[in-house]
């Protein structure tokens, strides 16, 4: 194969989404000079993990791994979804794995049921609440709603785990254009205050501080206590509180604290709450951590114009944004919001979608 033909990158940042891209435009990506100056070079046992998730949903994906750890080859086969089981390391949490796979999936060639175990909440990545009130929503306006679902059977708290999540996700043809420009007004809060392995009392407290913080601001705040007992709590301690504010228009926010050893539950409420209200006034339709989420089913949309008005992209949007032209040709026109409001920084996303049909799908 021709070298022109393969993406090139170097270092280990952003590697979930370029394997993510290299499935879904079936261009080779290889990346080189992984941790390269570092102590201990090379993958790290999560990345290895993730590469070995997405071989286990496609067919025919080649990878191969430099004899020091440090460059990886990949030749991306058929995403072919069906049942999966898949257990996770203890270094990451569960939604570091299931954020490419859900970008996947809905092209997969059989619907995905994929059953994964591990942490289901940390302070790194998304936590299994989120993925399944936030960023399961975020795909309904590109019409991928109907059969999926992300059902919570066991909670695992760091650093042991011991969680178990089922993801089901339908296969589309064609995704939808977006056009989603109004962010509207917050007309409710929800929120999941949950606790495993520690007193029942403890979400009952996170609930009562953010309710003193939240309620300041709007009425309709429903916050739900979620307390595991016995197996299905996992293997060790811990609480966290994850909260998610919905417009009038449908435009979703979100924010999420984790427990810290020696920390208390009002600390976790606190941090959870500031920064939901924090991440309302950045303003957009998108939740910041779900536009390259958007983004992607974007460029994948039917061949038209999409619009979506976000906030202020952030470090990991902007480099998708020149990924996505890497291996889409695809590029984006960014304009103010709002020309004549300069305290106003959000931004109007739009591109022509590609059309992209999804060739694998069995007809059924």
């Amino acid at each position: 194969m021709a070298d022109k033909n393969i993406a090139k990158y170097s270092g280990h940042q952003h590697f979930r989404h370029r394997l993510v891209l290299s499935f879904l435009s079936g261009k080779p990506v290889l990346i080189d000079g992984i941790r390269s100056e570092d102590k201990n070079p090379g993958l790290r046992d999560y990345e290895v993990n993730v590469l070995r998730l997405l071989e286990k949903i496609t067919n025919g994906t080649v990878i191969e791994i430099g004899y020091t750890g440090t460059s990886i080859l990949l030749r991306p086969g058929v995403i072919s979804g069906g049942n999966v089981t898949h257990d996770c390391p203890l270094s990451r949490s569960i939604g570091y794995f299931l954020e490419p796979v859900i970008m996947l999936a809905p092209f997969a060639k059989k619907p995905l049921h994929l059953t994964i175990r591990g942490i289901t909440t940390d302070d790194r990545d998304l936590s299994v609440d989120t993925l399944r009130t936030v960023t399961l929503p975020h795909l309904e306006p590109f019409g991928i709603s109907d059969g999926l679902e992300l059902k919570i059977k066991k909670r695992g708290a760091a650093p042991l785990g011991g969680g178990e999540v089922h993801f089901l996700c339908p296969v589309v043809k064609q995704v939808k254009t977006l056009n989603f420009v109004d962010p509207g007004r917050i007309k409710r809060i929800r929120g999941i205050a949950h606790a495993v392995r520690v007193s029942p009392q403890i979400s009952n407290r996170m609930i009562d501080t953010s309710r003193s913080i939240l309620n300041r601001f709007i009425p309709d705040l429903y916050l739900i206590s979620d307390v595991y007992k016995g197996e299905d709590s996992g293997k060790s301690p811990g609480y966290a509180l994850s909260l998610v504010a919905e417009s009038t228009t449908g435009a979703l926010h979100c924010s999420e604290a984790v427990s810290v050893p020696g920390g208390v539950p009002e600390d976790v409420a606190i941090a959870a709450s500031r920064s939901l209200l924090a991440r309302i006034k950045r303003g957009g339709c998108v939740d910041r951590q779900h536009q390259i989420l958007v983004l992607l089913m974007m460029v994948l949309g039917s061949e038209d114009i999409g619009r979506c008005r976000m906030g202020e992209p952030t470090e990991r949007t902007v480099q998708f944004l020149r990924d996505v032209r890497d291996f889409f040709g695809t590029s984006f026109n960014i304009r103010p919001a709002e020309p004549s409001n300069p305290d106003c920084d959000e931004q109007i996303f739009s591109c022509l979608g590609t059309g992209y049909v999804n060739a694998n799908r069995t007809l059924g």
